[in-house]
């Protein structure tokens, strides 16, 4: 079976379909490219499919590679014959080839391997044989040899046990019948390991816990596995051994009675307990994680996408404040295209002098920098900030909205941040990062590790390369479904648009530095190392405005361009005459376009694009306020109704800032009046929700949310 038909059968994507998108990828394709300018090859399937084929297409290659090596040791030791190599090439998942190779992987000296030296293995195989005639004491005397180290009877036969034993774990039905029964059965159980019952008090639910294993969530599994790896708990993933052992014994015990039957039947049960129990449940942990690693992925990168596809504030001037007391809330001035003009500190919070005259630095930066939206961190000090400025009465177009902080320290403190601003300290950097983000949240979040950005699920934990993969897709994803102004966009955005990387996007900020605004998009090729390949991956997602080519402010590919001109001659006017025109635009009709290489989806989105040139596809901004009554926690009391927004969604629940320096829990049994199988169809990161206050433990800083109806 190749590759093809198998993705096809995994993810129910016909085989044409998949071989289109493998073919385009292999070419060096990126995902955005060819879910948007390769429509007609791949059936308009999108991101998230295609991205699901290369991850598809990725581990058989792995699996691959994994037979190969398999049959090179085994060729290279003379142990690979017809039968075995067919049975290896046809293994479908790691664990059925890695069962086939059980027998044959070189090991250290077992104790089976000592009989097998010691000359008994044929004892072995009449025990396995299980003959009724069989005259067990006389047969195993035969055995006993003091020169080969078997002194006794008992001790040949304890031999020939353990090669059974050994053959018994090392058979791949027995192993796949008794992994099955794990997968069905198995529960995970934890406890508190003794005297650590302080120590690892957060880890308290685990002290005493069983689940069935198989179907725990990925927030429990990640938890216990947390707890494990910090030593705290010990982790187990259990089954009824005396089922394992029937299981197993169906293999080998004959149904006719035996004298050797109790031997081979001891030899099963040391074969689970010593050997096959230990292996596969360290196997079951490791599917198990992986399995909750990739639950926690997803979590993260829906979150990702949700909080980076925010609705941006726009081109407008923008006063931001990074809140504090006792250091003073510095404050920054950005223009229109988010370049910084002016930067103080003023301290609010410091005596009514010093409050004063912060009132009279504020209201004349907002006259005298013509600011539309005072951006307020929402970290130390942001409530009583934000209060503040509501009290100084400024003219009602100008926007006070309070900003996520999350991860402005981390970008203050970056490489990125001191190239920006090397004139400039971390204060004023972190205050500029929370007025972008207002701005455009896409464009500053980028600059991010995203694992800083706070909302993700055990992001520490889960596998490290699968989550870069993941989170750089998903970045990548939500800057091409955008676009980028190539004129005006940093070095970090235009490094994450298709085709592109960071090497070629710092050529391309000092191109345009040294040359001047692009007025093209052909100019890109002017670019160093900017090439065909790249300008063909690249150039329909970034976006040229006030060029020479109306063309180019939009997201009709340059390889589409003769299309444009086609439709502007049958219409009798410029192809800059289309852009931006509905009505010119709706006199077209796309059909009388289709060609071999040009199908009705790539001149549908065109039209699109000719309506609404570079349209973002982000929704409209608009402003959450928190309830000026509650400031702290200790402002909180069960059944207060309250503002909020979501700022994580997790496999558990949501967690909602309602403006008081501690996010609360909106458990998934408190999210509606009906079952929520996933938090992710009630909410998203970002979305302004109303809660209801169900509990407020103090000490421990916990706040329970709910957002059914009272």
């Amino acid at each position: 079976m190749t590759f093809i038909t198998r993705i096809s059968q995994d993810i129910q994507v016909p085989e044409k379909q998949v071989a289109a998108v493998l073919h385009l990828l292999d070419q060096g394709a990126t995902i955005p490219f060819v879910a948007r300018y390769r429509k007609e090859q791949t059936g308009s399937l999108d991101e998230v499919v295609i991205t699901r084929i290369r991850d598809r297409q990725q581990v058989m290659a792995a699996l691959d590679a994994r037979k190969t090596a398999i049959l090179k040791s085994l060729s290279e030791r003379d142990l690979l014959t017809p039968a075995l190599e067919r049975a290896i090439l046809n293994a479908e998942t790691l664990a059925a080839l890695e069962d086939r190779y059980e027998k044959f992987r070189p090991r250290r000296r077992t104790r089976a391997t000592v009989a097998r030296e010691q000359g008994l293995s044929p004892l072995a195989d009449q025990l396995l044989a299980q003959s009724p005639q069989m005259d067990l004491p006389r047969a195993v005397q035969r055995y006993v040899s003091p020169e080969k180290g078997v002194e006794t009877a008992d001790q040949a036969v304890a031999g020939a046990r353990d090669i059974i034993a050994e053959t018994v774990n090392e058979d791949p039905d027995v192993r796949d019948a008794v992994r099955r029964l794990y997968m069905k059965q198995g529960m995970i159980q934890t406890r508190v390991k003794k005297g650590l019952e302080q120590a690892g008090a957060k880890f308290s639910d685990y002290f005493d816990w069983q689940e069935p294993a198989f179907k725990a969530p990925s927030h429990r599994i990640l938890a216990m596995l947390r707890g494990a790896s910090e030593g705290m708990l010990t982790l187990h993933v259990k089954i009824d051994p005396e089922t394992a052992v029937r299981t197993m014994a169906s293999f080998y015990l004959k149904k006719q009675p035996s004298p050797c039957r109790d031997q081979v039947t001891a030899a099963i049960q040391d074969a689970y307990t010593r050997l096959l129990s230990k292996s596969l449940e360290k196997e079951c942990l490791q599917t198990l994680k992986t399995s909750a690693d990739l639950q926690a992925i997803q979590v993260f990168t829906r979150n990702l996408k949700d909080l980076l596809l925010a609705p941006p504030l726009g081109e407008k001037p923008v006063l931001a404040i990074d809140p504090g007391f006792r250091t003073g809330c510095k404050i920054v001035c950005l223009d229109a295209t988010a370049d910084l003009c002016h930067h103080d500190v003023i301290f609010p919070h410091s005596g009514d002098a010093k409050r004063n005259q912060a009132a009279r630095t504020l209201t004349g930066l907002v006259d005298r920098y013509r600011i539309e939206a005072v951006a307020v961190g929402n970290g130390t000090a942001g409530r009583e900030t934000l209060a503040f400025v509501r009290e100084l009465g400024l003219a009602d177009h100008v926007k006070l909205v309070m900003v996520d902080e999350s991860g402005a320290s981390v970008y203050s403190a970056s490489d990125t941040a001191r190239q920006e601003f090397p004139d400039h300290d971390i204060t004023v950097r972190g205050a500029v990062s929370i007025g972008r983000r207002l701005m455009d949240p896409l464009a500053e979040l980028v600059k991010i590790d995203p694992k800083s950005i706070g909302v993700g699920q055990y992001q520490h934990d889960v596998d490290q390369k699968m989550l870069r993969q993941a989170l750089d897709d998903t970045v990548q994803i939500c800057v091409n479904q955008v676009g980028v102004e190539a004129n005006t966009a940093s070095r970090e955005l235009l490094a994450r648009v298709a085709g592109l990387n960071d090497t070629i996007a710092a050529n391309l900020v000092r191109f345009r530095q040294e040359n001047g605004p692009f007025t093209t998009r052909q100019a890109f090729l002017k670019v160093p190392r900017l090439g065909p390949k790249a300008f063909e991956q690249a150039a329909g997602f970034l976006r040229v405005r006030n060029g020479k080519t109306p063309l180019d402010m939009s997201g009709i590919h340059p390889e589409s361009y003769p299309i444009v001109e086609q439709m502007a001659k049958d219409q009798g006017c410029a192809p800059g005459d289309l852009v931006g025109n509905p009505e010119q635009v709706k006199k077209i009709d796309p059909r009388d376009y289709i060609t071999g290489q040009t199908g009705l989806p790539t001149l549908t989105d065109i039209l699109a694009e000719l309506r609404l040139p570079g349209r973002d596809p982000r929704k409209s901004f608009e402003t959450v306020a928190f309830d000026s009554s509650v400031q702290t926690i200790e402002d909180l009391n069960p059944g207060m109704i309250l503002p909020g927004i979501v700022t994580n969604v997790t496999a558990f629940g949501a967690f909602v800032d309602i403006g008081v320096h501690r996010d609360g829990l909106v458990h998934i049994s408190q999210m509606a009046d009906r079952f929520v199988k996933d938090p992710n169809e009630v909410v998203t990161v970002h979305q302004p929700v109303q809660v209801r206050v169900l509990e407020v433990d103090k000490a421990q800083k916990r706040i329970s949310l709910s957002m059914k109806p009272a």
